[in-house]
Order: structure tokens, then C-alpha cells, then sequence
């Protein structure tokens, strides 16, 4: 921080730090004016002395203040809460197209200089979404998933690549809740990852989270939870548990079901396995094989 070049020291503790190196009480002219001593020995080895000791008071007064700022979070490091998460299929017969043109439209974005991170997986285990692909983004704020990069341009190439093979059944706004959480948001790419969907009764979000977050410290591994914002049926809640393989899922199991005392909330829940595609990412480095 830069010190004024008109500061001028309150008198009563110019006079106070003059008399404490044993000088005369010096004559306080003013703002823009230097002090003179009226009888000052040495006069100018205890000037320097008496503006040297000056400066370590205001530095004293200011380093605080600056410290204490520099713990304040500027807008670009606050929290980024939001997700979008989206699903489609491939129409039938299409699916070798579908990948082909999703990996294509992918490009388009690193070539667009998109700084999103974006995240694809394939459904394994599922009961209706075998191999839909869900494609998400993590870890961002309001303000720029309403600024996507070169949106026109996104959608000429996307109506190229992917609309002529693909159905999307899907599209959602997520906010991410850490007190029901172990983790930050960002999911660590992983080879595999388990999906829980949770419709609730209406009425019952506010009851649901506070039975998860009773449970939170009891969480062993990574556990996501995001509640949707807009974008389908609410109170709807995803789960994710990035996870370095099948049999940790599975080995997991019990340790990752949901509390009994929500069970008479929910109206309905899914569980599914993921599979994240390495070839399908943005700006997100998959973590290797275990």
C-alpha cells in the first residue's frame, strides 16, 4: 500500500515519539511541513531517527489491515457452485455417428479456446440408459455458464456433428451442497464413478438435506451431492462417488446408503454405474488406471 505524500502525523503522537528520543518538544507546523526542533541536539542524526521510527508506526498501523486483505477472496477465487449436467442417446443405428460427431464437437470447443471443463461418461449399469452419454461441467459460477464461449458458433457446429445422430432427454442446472459432501465440486476423473438420482416428495428438501448432513462426517470416500436448480422435477438431488474402479463400488455399497430415516422423502431413486470416456474430455485430465 502507498503511504500519501501529504500524510501528516497527529501532533499529540508527533510530540509523543520526538520526546520518547529525548529531544525538546519540537514545533508541529503541519500538514506538507517539515517539524523543526526549537533546541535539538544533533539535530539532524535525531530528525532522522524520529522519521525513521515514524515509518515504523505507520507500517505498523497499515500491514494489518493489509494482511487482513489479502485473506479477503477476490471475485475470481470466491465459489463456483454450479453444474450443468446434460444426457442424450444416440437414435437407433447411430451410434458409431454419435460418438464420431460428439468427439468432433469436442474439438470445436478446444479449438474455440473454451476454458470449461468438460466431463463425458458412458452409462454401463442401468436399467434404461445403457450407453447414454452424460456430458457435465463442474465448478462454475452464474455468471459464466451465462457467458459460454462463441454460443452461435457452438450451435451451428453442434447441429452438424451431433443433432442429426443423437436424442438429448436432458439438461439441468445443479448446485453443489458441501455440507452434504466429501470433496469440492469437481469430481476427480476416475475410471469409473456411481450416479444416484433422487426425486423427493414435494415439500421434503429442506428435511432430506438436513438427515445427509447429520450423516456427512460419517463419509469415507468422495461424495458429491448437487441439488437441481432448473431444468426438471423438484426437489431432484444427483449424487456422484468417483471411484478408481468397479469393484470399489461395489465394495462400497453399504457404506454409501442413504440413511433410513429419508426413505418415506424420496418418490423415487436410481442408482447407475459410469464409465468416463478419456477421449471425451476438455480441459480435464483422467486419472490413470489403478
Amino acid at each position: 500500500m502507498m503511504i500519501p505524500a501529504n500524510y501528516a502525523m497527529p501532533k499529540a503522537l508527533f510530540q509523543a515519539e520526538a520526546s520518547r528520543f529525548g529531544g525538546n518538544r519540537l514545533n508541529f507546523v503541519g500538514k506538507r511541513q517539515r517539524a523543526t526542533p526549537t533546541i535539538l541536539p544533533n539535530r539532524r542524526f535525531r530528525r532522522e531517527k524520529i522519521m525513521k521510527h515514524r515509518w515504523l508506526v505507520i507500517v505498523g498501523a497499515v500491514l494489518p489491515s493489509l494482511l487482513l486483505a489479502q485473506n479477503v477472496r477476490s471475485p475470481q477465487t470466491q465459489a463456483r457452485p454450479f453444474a450443468r449436467i446434460a444426457i442424450m442417446r444416440a437414435l437407433d443405428g447411430h451410434t458409431v455417428e454419435l460418438e464420431a460427431g460428439y468427439i468432433r464437437h469436442l474439438e470445436w470447443h478446444r479449438q474455440a479456446k473454451d476454458t470449461f471443463g468438460w466431463y463425458s461418461y458412458s452409462v454401463w449399469a442401468s436399467t434404461e440408459r445403457q450407453r447414454w452419454i452424460i456430458y457435465a461441467t463442474f465448478g462454475r459460477t452464474a455468471a459464466e455458464l451465462s457467458n459460454p464461449v462463441s454460443p452461435a458458433e457452438d450451435e451451428r457446429d453442434n447441429l452438424i456433428n451431433v443433432l442429426p445422430h443423437a436424442q438429448f432427454l436432458g439438461n439441468g442446472i445443479y448446485e453443489f451442497l458441501p455440507a452434504l459432501s466429501r470433496g469440492n465440486g469437481l469430481p476427480t476423473p476416475t475410471l469409473r464413478a456411481e450416479y444416484t438420482t433422487v426425486e423427493l416428495k414435494y415439500g421434503n428438501g429442506k428435511a432430506f438435506e438436513a438427515a445427509l448432513a447429520a450423516e456427512q462426517s460419517k463419509l469415507q470416500g468422495e461424495t458429491l451431492w448437487y441439488r437441481l436448480v432448473v431444468g426438471g422435477n423438484m426437489p431432484s438431488y444427483v449424487r456422484l462417488c468417483p471411484r478408481a474402479s468397479l469393484a470399489a463400488i461395489l465394495d462400497e455399497r453399504a457404506d454409501q446408503a442413504l440413511p433410513e430415516k429419508v426413505n418415506g422423502l424420496i418418490s423415487m431413486m436410481t442408482v447407475e454405474t459410469l464409465n468416463l470416456r478419456p477421449n471425451m474430455l476438455v480441459n480435464v485430465t483422467p486419472e490413470p488406471a489403478p
